[in-house]
């Protein structure tokens, strides 16, 4: 695995935390981890941003932003109402390249979903992923989803877009396993493998990025799949969590 670049279905599920987790456990196994924001929104200059925070959970990484935007808008918008200047997609690519050269596995975690705008050209994370493997670089994609209602649409949605690209989808992490699923959360483990055309890879628990070190460490774990450097099994969790079927109709 040389470059993963993690994106999400949407906005605020747990894009981070997941790539925290992939990043925790890959240090964990003496592996050498880079974390590049190729644009971080919605936080002011001098505070902490995703990079930041992935570090706090997991540990030394070598962390990279290639732009900063104070308002919590899609890149392109930001970078518009700020005056500085938008991130395209080779530079994304080229960041990643120079990382790949002291690196085991470099992170390159999006801004919001897939197709988001980065410039006024309309390129998105999806062109920066293609610009990485046209400069023959290993890349995969590994799409974070919310558990509940509607997230199969946007995970098929997701899945098709980078089909339709050539790019390959790894697999989908859960980015925030609620304590108490209700019934749309449980159906969707065993749906969402089939809508993405592609594995189930994890589902990290509510509340896990409270505390980073050995806590989040044991958590990524046990929540994310061997594919992931994890101990999570699919299959397990999904029966686990599987609603009673309703009873056979009658008359």
């Amino acid at each position: 695995m040389g470059v993963l670049v993690v994106t999400g279905t949407g906005t605020e599920i747990g894009k981070t935390v997941v790539t925290a987790a992939v990043a925790a456990l890959a240090l964990a196994a003496g592996r050498r981890v880079a974390v590049l924001k190729p644009a971080q929104t919605g936080v002011a200059p001098g505070d902490a941003g995703d990079v930041a925070e992935v570090a706090r959970l997991a540990g030394p990484v070598t962390g990279r932003e290639l732009a900063r935007y104070p308002e919590p808008l899609a890149p392109d918008t930001a970078a518009r109402r700020c005056g500085l200047p938008p991130i395209g997609p080779g530079a994304v690519a080229e960041e990643a390249a120079r990382l790949t050269e002291c690196h085991d596995l470099v992170l390159v975690e999006g801004a919001g979903g897939l197709l988001v705008r980065y410039d006024d050209a309309g390129h998105t994370l999806a062109d920066a992923a293609r610009a990485m493997a046209d400069r023959g670089l290993p890349v995969d994609v590994l799409a974070v989803a919310p558990a509940g209602l509607g997230t199969l649409n946007a995970t098929a949605l997701t899945a098709e877009a980078l089909r339709h690209r050539g790019l390959p989808l790894l697999g989908v992490v859960v980015g925030c396993w609620p304590a108490a699923p209700d019934l749309a959360a449980r159906c969707n483990l065993a749906d969402l493998p089939s809508v993405a055309g592609a594995p189930l890879l994890g589902a990290l628990p509510e509340g896990c990025a409270a505390a980073g070190g050995a806590p989040f460490l044991a958590t990524a774990r046990t929540g994310l799949a061997p594919r992931l450097g994890g101990t999570w099994d699919a299959a397990r969790f999904t029966a686990h969590h599987a609603p009673a079927p309703l009873p056979a109709a009658t008359g």
